[in-house]
């Protein structure tokens, strides 16, 4: 990592600038650009968070806006309604007033003087899904976004739901998170005197994200709005897409090259849900910021960088590696292809009777499937962010748990780039039912390494739209295509195919317990296998990583250690508890004197022959302290289950120094529709 402190263009910050929006709400921004940008104006870049540009995100903009900025761009970094220190209520995740105002902030950003009317925006995550979203409402001055760790699809490919499953881990998990988010406060030395207004206002407009989530358990309109993919034609801006294979957002990258009409590349590299120049695990980093200087200048400037010579899709060729639950490093080949899909990539399918071995299928070639709930207990992070614990161990007691089909020990090195796709024919003994598939690279010592993995719910076998009970004893067809993957199984290594109808925590479970029966025979794995010579080829290659100089940050108090992640037995219930340490943070002090402080847990139960019996919760703790003036928040969300309903309950209590300032408890049953 080089970090970069001399830049062509000296750097000026206008900190705390209000964006008049056409309500009469002033979203907060900072803003860093050239010092001579009202005589030389520049094209302007879009940051747009509901993170708290003004401590959670503080770190993580000092390492990028004034590096944009010294190359001659104002780069912008703008709180969404309702957060850090903007005025207003958020109503719920990139909701339709979330994506109006930032195209009012867009029009604002084109028409200062220091801007040239042309505008890109990027961002990870939550700012990889709205700079989508917004070039997807063709605002006139966006003329390219960098989209990074985002998604296309927010019913098939987010924190909410996978195959049509409702997920256990992160649908509470990312709820209790954005509460804990929505009830923090403006910071009283940039709002001044109505921070505490604002702050109630906030807190009385609460509305836990979940029971929105959890009462569309189709794919209705509500998750159609916001998903690109429901008419790519709509996105005109050019658009670089980034991901990582650690990262759950990944397949989006493949779609969207394959789906938008106009100028799109895509990145795909090893890491996990981080910008590619930041360095957590797994590595190696590259020069991210180079790479999209090169693309802004291109689309906002007209000068010809040769980004637009690179391939269509630059991805790391995985290698294959023991399983860890980190990787410091991936090793692999940097592969181009020049389009996606690509001639350069072949199918090849295995029939799950003939070409795979399995010691659970009978002389019928059938196959039962009914494992203990806790399957999935290995599953590791849905949302790995470079912390020591992220990653899946080695899969044999999953695969002990589950029925699992093989290839013999390979022949030839096998190069899979792509989606896999699993086509079953299954029947159930229960009306409702869900499949699990991971696919996994056995070594010849007999250590399994998760490859990729994904889901049906039987109930949208025919649709994610709509729900549709199976006959019980009738065999249907179903699909799973799981989540991309470029990996090469070396020769001597086997290929497995595990099937499980539980996945916990990653999985809620139906509320009756079944066992499914699969027909081998009439059952195919598809692969996506890339052809060696495109490997041997290589020739893609990256600068080293470069950042501007970080921000000062102290660490505060240590907190308790505690593992990041616990698994919990109890013979005598057959309980199973997953505790984890989602390691965000922690305590730290901020340059200009906050001292903040953050503890979160999650807890996962189950036992494991009671579908009824899993429990998802999150717990948050927030203190913010500074100059005489301190508040505290706590709050804690859970989720269980019945037969019919999904039962939540979310809590928030936040104080004013020593005295409670706010305290409310939502309870809400949900009828189970069909996760």
């Amino acid at each position: 990592m080089q970090i970069r402190t001399v830049f062509s263009h000296s750097v000026a910050v206008m900190e705390d600038v209000l964006i008049p929006l056409s309500d009469g709400t002033r979203l907060a921004a900072t803003v860093w650009l050239p010092e001579d940008a009202i005589s030389n104006p520049v094209p302007a870049l879009l940051e747009y968070l509901p993170y708290r540009r003004g401590d959670w995100t503080a770190p993580r903009d000092a390492q990028r806006h004034p590096w944009y900025a010294g190359h001659g761009y104002a780069s912008v970094r703008v709180d969404i309604r309702g957060c850090g220190d903007s005025e207003g209520i958020m109503l719920d995740e990139y909701h339709p007033q979330e994506q109006a105002d930032g195209v009012e902030v867009i029009e604002w950003l084109a028409a200062q003087p220091w801007c040239t009317g042309k505008v890109g925006m990027f961002g990870i995550s939550w700012g990889g899904f709205n700079s989508l979203q917004i070039a997807a409402e063709q605002p006139e001055a966006v003329k390219a976004i960098v989209t990074v760790c985002s998604t296309d699809d927010r019913y098939a490919d987010d924190v909410h739901y996978f195959g049509g499953a409702m997920l256990g881990i992160d649908m509470l998990s990312w709820a209790g998170t954005m509460l804990a988010f929505q009830c923090r406060p403006p910071a009283p030395w940039r709002v001044g005197d109505s921070w505490e207004t604002m702050w109630k206002e906030r807190l009385e407009g609460l509305q836990p994200f979940a029971e929105t989530w959890m009462d569309h358990q189709e794919r209705d309109e509500y998750w159609r709005r916001g998903s690109v993919c429901e008419d790519y034609s709509r996105v005109k801006a050019a658009v670089m897409a980034v991901g990582g294979w650690a990262d759950p957002y990944r397949s989006a990258v493949l779609r969207l090259l394959a789906g938008l009409d106009g100028p799109v590349q895509g990145l795909i590299g090893p890491w996990s849900h981080q910008y590619p120049d930041i360095a957590r695990t797994p590595g190696p980093n590259i020069g991210f910021l180079q790479e999209t200087l090169r693309w802004w200048d291109y689309w906002l400037k007209g000068i010809d960088t040769g980004i637009m010579d690179e391939p269509a899709l630059r991805a790391l060729h995985q290698d294959s590696a023991r399983p860890a639950t980190h990787y410091p490093v991936r090793t692999g080949t940097w592969v181009g292809l020049e389009s996606w899909p690509s001639e350069s990539v072949n199918t090849a399918t295995f029939n799950l009777a003939d070409d795979l071995r399995s010691t659970a299928t009978n002389a019928a070639q059938l196959a039962v499937v009914a494992t203990p709930q806790h399957t999935g207990i290995d599953a590791a992070r849905w949302f790995p962010y470079g912390n020591l614990s992220d990653l899946p161990p080695d899969q044999r007691s999953e695969d002990g748990r589950s029925v699992v089909f093989e290839t013999p020990e390979l022949t030839e090195n096998l190069n899979i780039l792509g989606f896999p796709r699993l086509r079953l024919r299954v029947s159930s003994t229960a009306r409702r039912g869900n499949v699990f598939a991971r696919l996994c690279d056995v070594a010849p010592d007999g250590s399994s390494t998760l490859i990729t993995r994904g889901a049906i719910n039987l109930c949208k076998r025919n649709g994610m739209d709509h729900a549709e009970d199976v006959v019980p004893g009738e065999f249907v067809e179903a699909e799973i295509e799981l989540r991309a993957i470029s990996w090469q199984l070396p020769a001597g290594h086997k290929l497995r195919l595990a099937l499980s109808n539980t996945y916990w925590p990653w999985i809620w479970p139906h509320g009756e317990q079944g066992a499914l029966t699969i027909d081998a025979s009439g059952s195919e794995l598809s692969l996506d296998v890339l052809d060696p010579a495109v490997i041997a080829a290589g020739g893609v290659s990256f600068e080293e990583a470069e950042q501007s100089a970080p921000l000062d940050i102290k660490p505060g108090p240590v907190l308790e250690p505690r593992p990041e992640r616990e698994v919990r037995y109890e013979p005598a219930t057959g309980s199973w508890i997953l505790t984890v340490d989602p390691n965000f943070g922690g305590n730290r002090i901020y340059p200009d004197g906050l001292h903040y402080g953050e503890e979160a847990v999650e807890i996962y139960r189950i036992e494991e022959d009671d579908p009824l019996s899993a429990s998802a919760e999150s717990r948050w703790k927030i203190s913010m302290e500074r100059e005489g003036w301190s508040v505290r928040i706590e709050t804690s969300a859970t989720v269980t289950a019945t037969a019919e309903h999904y039962v939540l309950r979310h809590s928030v209590t936040t104080y004013k120094g020593d005295e409670v300032f706010f305290e409310k408890t939502f309870d809400k049953q949900i009828a189970r529709t069909s996760a």
